[in-house]
């Protein structure tokens, strides 16, 4: 159970609202299972987590999570076609070292997928690179060479991967980091959205 007090972030309220009632969830990266729980006591659903941290996995055993241990780098074989109706990836792309192959993965394991990243677009970024440093800010806290960063992209640079991969963009949304959503984000996301979220489907 959510914590009393605890507001939801709202990019997880936001993919509360995608899912549908009774459905089968996969949650890549899933950390502590705070998704999978508050999607259990919302959408009655189905959830199981992948975790590769050993803190998260017991975590998500003491909230009766179905969890297992793994490497999102080495793919969903495990894993029959449309097992899932969705599977999410949180704030988690940008460390996968080939997103584009799991994003593939994804779609073949589950009917929908949802993730979510930080926005390299957003303008703290560009001002940083205009200075001629690497960014440093609230969605990207690590310095570049402690990050666990890897792949960092843009909204348009995501929309241009898809459509590469023939992947249909359902629904996208931007927030910030305190997980808010403002006029601004919904007229410039990729200007002003510090987190991006996209539902999708092959």
């Amino acid at each position: 159970m959510i914590a009393e007090g605890k507001k939801l972030r709202t990019e997880l309220a936001l993919i509360t609202e995608w899912i549908k009632p009774n459905s089968h969830v996969l949650d890549l990266g899933c950390g502590d299972g705070t998704l999978l729980v508050h999607l259990k006591e919302t959408r009655q659903i189905m959830g199981y987590g992948l975790e590769i941290d050993h803190k998260g996995i017991v975590q998500c055993i003491e909230s009766n999570i179905n969890v297992i241990q793994a490497d999102l780098n080495k793919g969903l074989e495990d894993f029959q076609n449309d097992t899932f109706d969705y599977v999410i990836m949180t704030l988690a792309l940008q460390a996968i070292q080939r997103p584009d192959t799991l994003l593939r993965d994804m779609l073949r394991v589950g009917r929908e997928v949802i993730v979510t990243f930080p926005n390299f677009g957003h303008w703290t970024t560009r001002m940083h690179l205009l200075a001629g440093r690497m960014p440093i800010s609230r969605a990207l806290p690590n310095e570049w060479y402690n990050t666990p960063n890897t792949h960092l992209c843009t909204m348009k640079d995501f929309e241009h991967l898809c459509a590469q991969l023939d992947i249909k963009i359902l629904q996208c949304a931007a927030v910030d980091t305190a997980h808010r959503s403002t006029p601004a984000m919904k007229r410039f996301p990729n200007l002003m959205g510090e987190v991006a979220v996209y539902r999708l489907q092959k």
